[in-house]
């Protein structure tokens, strides 16, 4: 049963509002309702309940696990960030760019979304990666 639960969550893409809730529970490890609240504060208002109850929510998808031993519960994110970061990443290349990494980069280069700094590291990582398949 929980392995299918799992595989459930797998299926489910968070809302910009849960991937705010997500970025700062990545951020700063599992946390209480208010603290969340405190942390989005700083990007936009946003009150207790309705933090709470996108929370709840976002337990009854199987997004967040809420451990209920202390008086005020603490949320926990089920998936690693890496892992709903690569699963989102996936679904919009297919989505946008029909699974085509290269239309995407493309793009981002065109339209100036890449800084200098970025650039660098993008060939940095492609030239290590064309040395690691030419030594094989």
């Amino acid at each position: 049963m929980a392995k299918e639960k799992t595989e459930e969550n797998a299926r489910i893409e968070p809302t910009k509002s849960e991937l705010e809730i997500l970025r700062v529970l990545w951020q700063h490890g599992p946390s209480t309702v208010r603290f969340v609240m405190g942390e989005l504060n700083k990007i936009r208002e946003l009150n207790y309940t309705a933090t709470l109850k996108l929370m709840q929510l976002m337990v009854d998808k199987g997004i967040l696990q809420r451990d209920e031993r202390k008086m005020q519960h603490v949320y926990h994110v089920v998936e690693a960030e890496d892992k709903t970061r690569e699963r989102l990443l996936d679904k919009f290349l297919d989505t946008l760019y029909q699974g085509s990494a290269t239309s995407l980069m493309i793009q981002l280069v065109e339209k100036k979304k890449v800084s200098a700094a970025d650039l660098k590291k993008m060939k940095e990582l492609l030239e290590s990666l064309d040395n690691k398949t030419g030594k094989k």
